[in-house]
C-alpha cells in the first residue's frame, strides 16, 4: 500500500511593526533628535517629532535641515542613536505576551520595521525580544513585500502607514491605537480590527484561530 501524504497546514505567521507597537521609542527618539540639534545647532523640535513616529527617518529630518543635507544628518542620527535611545526605550504594554501568544499557538513572529534594521535589533535585544524575523527599512506598501516573503497572514501595526501594508500583502490588518492615529483613522484607513494596546492582542488571537474560514 502506497503511504498517504499528509500535508499540513503553515505555521500562522504574524507581523509587528516596531515604534508605538511593540515599543514605546518616544524617550530615546526625544533624546536623539535634542542631541542632534546640539550636535548641530539646528532647532528641532523634538517634542512635535515624537507626535509623528512611523514614516522614515528622512520624512521628519526634512522639516530641519536642507534636503541636501539629510542623508548625511540620518547617517548621523544614526550613528549617535544606539547610544542614547536604546536604554531609553521600553516596551509597550502587552508586547512580549503578543509574541508569546503566536509563539504558543505554533505560529512564527516577525517584526518589519521603517527604523534601520541594525538600530530595531539593538531595540529588540535589550528588551529581549526576539522575533523570528527581522526586517528593517520597510514603510508603508512596501512592507507588503516582507509580509508576503514570509506568508504573514496578520500584520499588527499602529500607523495607517501600517494598515496600508498589510491590505497591500493581503493580510488580516490588527490596529493598536498606542501611535499617533486613532481608531476612527486607522479603521478609514481599512484596518480590519483596532485594539486598545497589545495587552488585548493574546485574546484577540485565540479568538481569530477559534473562528470558522470561509
Amino acid at each position: 500500500m502506497t503511504p498517504m501524504t499528509v500535508t499540513q497546514a503553515p505555521a500562522l505567521t504574524v507581523g509587528f511593526d516596531l515604534d508605538m507597537t511593540l515599543i514605546d521609542s518616544r524617550p530615546g527618539i526625544h533624546a536623539c533628535y535634542r542631541a542632534l540639534a546640539e550636535r548641530t545647532g539646528t532647532f528641532i523640535d523634538a517634542d512635535l517629532a515624537v507626535t509623528r513616529l512611523g514614516p522614515p527617518l528622512a520624512e521628519e529630518l526634512v522639516n530641519w535641515f536642507p534636503a541636501q543635507e539629510v542623508a548625511a544628518m540620518a547617517d548621523l542620527y544614526r550613528e549617535m542613536y544606539p547610544a542614547i535611545a536604546i536604554a531609553a526605550t521600553p516596551a509597550m504594554a502587552g508586547a512580549r505576551e503578543a509574541m508569546d501568544a503566536v509563539r504558543a499557538a505554533g505560529g512564527r513572529t516577525m517584526v518589519v520595521t521603517a527604523k534601520y534594521q541594525p538600530n530595531a535589533k539593538l531595540h529588540l535585544d535589550h528588551l529581549g525580544i526576539a522575533p523570528d524575523v527581522l526586517v528593517g527599512d520597510l514603510w508603508a506598501e512596501r512592507k507588503a513585500a516582507a509580509l508576503r516573503e514570509y506568508g504573514a497572514a496578520v500584520y499588527v501595526g499602529d500607523h495607517v502607514g501600517d494598515v496600508r501594508g498589510a491590505r497591500t500583502a493581503g493580510a488580516l490588518s490588527v490596529a493598536v491605537v498606542t501611535g499617533p492615529c486613532d481608531g476612527d483613522e486607522l479603521r478609514a484607513a481599512g484596518a480590519d480590527v483596532v485594539l486598545d494596546d497589545l495587552s488585548a492582542f493574546p485574546a484577540w488571537l485565540a479568538a481569530y484561530r477559534e473562528a470558522p474560514r470561509a
